[in-house]
């Protein structure tokens, strides 16, 4: 019997969402960072193998919004509650219960859809009656579907975790077909990989307020050129970004060209440049024309 379903993951920023759904795929297609709120849009990450597809929703960390961004964010992430097979709620396993968690929570105990309550980062821990405590509000608060602990940095029972997975989702059709990674198209994944290495190479406000668009992608028979363009929100974002005679630009590019060319299979040239857009976050338009589009009420 071949199964299929779609499977979200949701929780805090900086539980672990991304580098799982990396982990399951083996392959990189999802930014990760230790800046939070690093992903920004839901997406999937399909998994294929002779059994079963199942179709990983990544989704933004859930939190409390400040800009019109933050909230576009997080209701991106609540409304694939409803809409899938099953829930992969994640936690880390060195907080104490925190109740930020738990109101996400309240968000979960009305819905049918099944609930796994993931805690990551197991490999960080050796007290595990501490754990125990830790989890033990949250399994009283809502009746699981199953609860699991997992490393998805090192791999640790991820494959157990997937077993279960499987068991849960119902007999169904290929979504993709055979070798699809992911829903989007290559040059979302591009935008992402250019925004992570400004994560990596920033600091301060600049990493929560950039976005990147991609201006020219040409496949030619040597190589593939894309143009990217990078937005602040300020003067002093775009210097930092750009770096003492554009040694952190040239850094930034160096580093996204060697994740796109193991993504595309072949040589690019990439070429970046930075603009501001003042208060980007806040404004409508510019959301829209960066790909994140608010729900209108």
């Amino acid at each position: 019997m071949f199964k299929s379903g779609f499977i979200a993951i949701i929780g805090e920023p900086n539980v672990g969402k991304s580098t799982f759904l990396n982990q399951v795929l083996k392959k990189k297609i999802a930014i990760t960072s230790d800046k939070p709120q690093t992903t920004r849009d839901v997406f999937a990450g399909i998994f294929n193998d002779s059994e079963s597809q199942l179709v990983f929703l990544d989704t933004p960390g859930i939190h409390n919004a400040k800009t019109k961004l933050g909230e576009y964010m997080t209701s991106s992430a609540i409304s694939t509650i409803k809409a899938v097979d099953l829930v992969l709620f994640f936690v880390n396993a060195y907080d104490d219960v925190k109740e930020s968690n738990l109101k996400i929570m309240d968000k979960l105990e009305n819905i049918k859809t099944p609930v796994f309550l993931i805690i990551n980062k197991l490999d960080t821990i050796t007290d595990f009656q501490r754990l125990e405590a830790a989890i033990k509000p949250y399994k009283d608060k809502c009746a699981f579907a199953g609860v699991f602990a997992v490393s998805a940095l090192t791999g640790q029972y991820v494959d157990l975790l997937m077993k279960d997975i499987k068991n849960m989702l119902p007999e169904g059709p290929k979504y993709y077909p055979d070798g699809a990674l992911s829903d989007r198209p290559e040059t979302f994944l591009i935008q992402e990989f250019i925004r992570e290495k400004i994560l990596d190479n920033t600091r301060e406000e600049v990493p929560h307020a950039v976005a990147v668009y991609i201006e020219r992608m040409q496949h030619k028979k040597e190589l593939t050129r894309i143009d990217a363009t990078i937005v602040v929100e300020r003067d002093s974002q775009k210097a930092i970004v750009i770096g003492k005679n554009g040694a952190r630009l040239k850094k930034i590019g160096t580093d996204a060209r060697l994740d796109i060319e193991e993504l595309l299979g072949r040589s690019v040239y990439l070429d970046l440049f930075c603009k501001v857009e003042p208060n980007w976050r806040n404004r409508d338009h510019y959301l829209k024309t960066y790909g994140y589009k608010p729900e209108k009420k």
